[in-house]
């Protein structure tokens, strides 16, 4: 072989060799950086370590923690025992309930008109009440005890009326 040719040989080697080197330490570099970073957790993973690390339950110390569990028992009952989660708005309960029968008169209902409303107003408003909560069967229609929902509460059925009679046309 040639003298050059050896020379070649020697120096292609050598950057063979340097690539080889440089290549490894880009793989190490590479797999530290890579242990370096946080793994993202999966949201169910999340989700069943917090269930299992939470409270077991609450503590309610002396007569005002046994008070405020009890208040608090006491309105999630009532709020799911009341119709339209309680509400007084009297145009909700319209809305959802009275307006099927006294938007269109069905089963003798007096439509929101003042002919319809004023000698029923005359009797006066515990009368209006009255009806509204117990019923109530005349020569000209039928009023169903609280207007067919037995889940609405006395204060509910007078925000009705009352919005009844303050949206008289």
């Amino acid at each position: 072989m040639r003298n050059y040719d050896l020379e070649f040989l020697k120096r292609f080697s050598l950057v063979l060799v340097f690539l080889s080197i440089v290549t490894l330490g880009l793989i190490i570099g590479a797999w530290f950086l890579h242990k370096s970073v946080p793994t993202e957790t999966p949201p169910n993973v999340a989700k069943r370590t917090e269930a299992r690390i939470a409270p077991v339950g609450a503590v309610y110390a002396g007569a005002t923690g046994a008070a405020a569990q009890a208040a608090a028992t006491a309105a999630a009952a009532a709020a799911a025992q009341s119709a339209y989660g309680g509400t007084l708005d009297g145009a909700v309960i319209y809305q959802n309930l009275c307006a099927g029968c006294h938007t269109s008169g069905a089963g003798g209902a007096p439509t929101l008109d003042h002919q319809h409303w004023d000698a029923r107003i005359a009797q006066g408003t515990e009368t209006l009440y009255r009806h509204s909560i117990e019923g109530f069967t005349g020569a000209a229609g039928v009023m169903p005890a609280r207007g067919g929902n037995p889940a609405l509460n006395d204060e509910q059925m007078h925000a009705a009326v009352d919005w009844m009679i303050d949206n008289l046309k």
